[in-house]
Parts: structure tokens; C-alpha cells; sequence
């Protein structure tokens, strides 16, 4: 049997553990579900869940430490005490998991109280992912090669002057890639990389973690609150719990268009900034830079983190668009920690559904700038193209 696991219960993505913070401060008795998507049909070998299943039986094991906790404290004062006190007595239930395989198919679904659930996904993908590597015999670069690639990207991304963060740990190749990333990237000290999505690896090497919210928080209150009152009240949730911290609205769940419909003049001013994550990112800045303009707001006093299957080509495209217009800021996920020579997978986890009060289940649904690239239940997506008016 492989051996991976997780080396601490912060390796994850950041905006898992603010949105668990607000989840426990306002929605601490809704019981949501989680599936996982294979997008890129890959194959799964025989005893793949078994091994998957037998990792996921060890995580109750991993516990906030002290130090920790103490990163966690200084570095992120909107985070109070009372979080940190629950995060300090949180472990992971393997209960919450289901994982099937049928042939080479995997299936992997987490149900239970959101609040607790909430951290599963990222390291489920990070662990799929590595075993998915590791039981098919994949050679990768060696730690040379990865470490060279990571330098001459931070090195062109310093000439081109924008700032940019390492977002890769859902779909990493490994935790070893990501470490060798991550030494990699801070090696520098004057270097325009300015953190991690990644918590352990910010605690680790001294950076930044970075993250807001991701699209579950925008679908949970669709399918809570209904569609056309989703980016709204999600907003305004936000700023009730974070008093103007973590100003970065994700703005793509039910399309672009629809999220500035809502955005107005009191969050144009009140948040930092929006986050790109799908769609024509030069088409966006446009919409982003207009929307400022609209409502009075000066937009080089703002700025937009593109964070869509980036490279180094996008990425000078981006800038350049944006020179002078709007301020600029990289989230680099696979790039960074799954460009080791082989193909990186293309794997997914969403969350499908709430449960209402009488057990009954509203699915969830995400609506992509993308064009037929919404995702959920069929009908859940047409009723909510009918609310918003939104036309394919």
C-alpha cells in the first residue's frame, strides 16, 4: 500500500477555513453533500478506493497544534477566538466519507453537518490525485527539474512586475511537488510571490495564506435562499461576519453578469476586489474596469485575481490588457504543482446539495461563464437560467 497521508490539518486551501468560520457563526445546523467529479475520465486502478479509504480512516489523527493555532492567531486577527478554540477540537470523521469503486470508476460523496464537512474536499482531491500517480506507476520529473521550472516562471513573473500566489494544492501532483514548489517560489527574497492558498505550506515557509470564499458559498445560498437573492445575501453574509477583511468576491457561480447585477455601489466600494475563475479573462476586466466606472469607483484603486488554468503566456496577455486600467494580482494552481511531465488531472468536487428542514434534498448549481459548462441537476439549472434570465 502507497505510502500518503496528510501531514496537518491545514493543509488545505484557506478559503476552507474561512468560510468553516462563517459557517459555524451563521449556518451551524445545515447538512449538505458533496460529490466527487472525475472531469478528465481518469483511470482508477483496481484497489484504488480500498487505498483511498484506508488514508481517509487515519485523518481523525490530524489535530491543530499549537503552533498552529499561534500562526493562525497572529497572522489572521478576523479568525477570533472562539473559531480558533473549535478548530483546536475539530478532527475529521470518516464517517462523513463514501468512497466506490466500480471497475475503474471512482465514486466519493461527504454528507453531514456543513460546518464539519466543509474541510474534506481539497485534501480528498490533493489524495486522489497523489495516489492516482503513485498506483499507476507514473514516472515523474526529478526534484531538479521540478525545482528549475519553478524558478524561471517566478523569475519571468518578476520581470513582468505582478504580484502572483501559489493555489495549487487541490490537483498537485504531491504534498513532496508542492513542498519542492513552495521551497522554490520563497527562495528569492526579492520576489513578487506573496503567498499560498495553501495554509501549512504559508505557515511552513513564512508567506501569506490567501483566500476568501469559492463558489459552494454562493451555490449553498441559492439552493438555500433561492437564486436570484444567492449573490446578494452572500455578500452580505460575508461582510457580517468579516467587517470589510477578505475583500476578494469570487464573482462567476451564476455568471458574470448576473453577480455585477448585485454588486453595487456599497460593495464596489466596500470590497478590495473580484476574482476571475472562468470565461474570457480579458472580456472580464473589461466588464470588471466598466462596472467601477459605473458606480463611481476608480478602478486602479481596486483589482482582479485571475485564478483559470493560468500559464505564464496568460498571464503576460492579462497584464498587458490590464496595464494602467486595473490592478492585477495570480492565483497559479497546476502549473506550479503539477508540471513535472506528466498529465495533470482534471478532477473536481462540488458541493450537490442542501438539506431542508423536512430532509428533503435542493440541489445545488453552478452556472459558468463557460458556455454549457453549467454544472447539477438538469432541471435545478434550467429553473435557475429562467430566474436569472440567462440564455446559452
Amino acid at each position: 500500500m502507497p505510502d500518503i497521508s496528510l501531514k496537518s490539518i491545514l493543509d488545505n486551501d484557506f478559503y476552507k477555513i474561512t468560510m468553516q468560520n462563517a459557517v459555524v457563526k451563521l449556518f451551524p445546523g445545515e447538512i449538505v453533500k458533496y460529490e466527487f467529479i472525475n472531469r478528465g475520465k481518469h483511470y482508477f486502478p483496481e484497489g484504488f478506493a480500498d487505498a483511498l479509504r484506508e488514508i481517509v480512516q487515519k485523518m481523525p489523527q490530524l489535530k491543530l497544534t499549537r503552533e498552529e493555532k499561534l500562526f493562525l492567531k497572529k497572522t489572521c486577527p478576523y479568525l477570533d477566538l472562539p473559531y480558533l478554540d473549535f478548530l483546536e477540537g475539530y478532527h475529521y470523521d470518516p464517517s462523513e466519507v463514501k468512497i466506490v469503486q466500480n471497475g475503474n470508476d471512482l465514486k466519493v460523496t461527504v454528507e453531514g453537518l456543513w460546518y464539519r464537512t466543509i474541510l474534506w474536499e481539497v485534501p480528498l482531491l490533493s489524495l486522489i490525485s497523489e495516489l492516482h500517480y503513485e498506483m499507476n506507476h507514473m514516472e515523474r520529473d526529478p526534484n531538479e527539474t521540478v525545482i528549475s521550472k519553478t524558478l524561471e516562471k517566478a523569475e519571468s513573473l518578476n520581470e513582468l512586475g505582478v504580484t502572483f500566489a501559489e493555489f495549487g494544492t487541490r490537483r498537485r501532483h504531491s504534498y513532496n511537488v508542492q513542498n519542492l514548489v513552495m521551497e522554490a517560489l520563497t527562495r528569492k527574497r526579492n520576489s513578487t510571490f506573496i503567498g499560498s492558498s495553501n495554509v501549512h505550506f504559508a505557515m511552513k515557509y513564512q508567506v501569506k495564506p490567501i483566500g476568501t470564499h469559492a463558489h459552494e458559498w454562493f451555490m449553498f445560498h441559492g439552493a438555500e435562499f433561492g437564486f436570484r437573492m444567492a449573490n446578494g445575501l452572500a455578500l452580505e453574509h460575508w461582510v457580517d461576519v468579516y467587517r470589510g477583511d477578505l475583500g476578494v468576491a469570487l464573482s462567476d457561480t451564476y455568471t458574470t453578469d448576473v453577480f455585477f447585477e448585485q454588486f453595487d455601489k456599497k460593495f464596489a466600494k466596500l470590497f478590495d476586489g473580484v476574482r476571475h475563475d472562468s470565461g474570457d479573462p480579458l472580456e472580464f476586466a473589461d466588464k470588471t474596469i466598466a462596472h467601477y466606472q459605473k458606480h463611481g469607483v476608480n478602478p486602479l484603486f481596486k483589482y482582479i485575481i485571475f485564478s483559470d488554468a493560468l500559464n505564464l503566456e496568460k498571464v503576460e496577455e492579462i497584464t498587458a490588457h490590464c496595464q494602467g486600467k486595473i490592478g492585477v494580482s495570480f492565483g497559479i494552481g497546476t502549473n506550479l504543482t503539477n508540471d513535472v511531465g506528466l498529465k495533470p488531472m482534471n478532477i473536481v468536487m462540488k458541493l450537490i446539495g442542501v438539506q431542508t428542514s423536512n430532509k428533503e434534498w435542493i440541489p445545488t448549481v453552478k452556472l459558468s461563464d463557460e458556455k454549457g459548462k453549467h454544472t447539477g441537476d438538469p432541471k435545478m439549472i434550467e429553473l435557475a437560467k429562467e430566474f436569472l434570465r440567462i440564455k446559452d
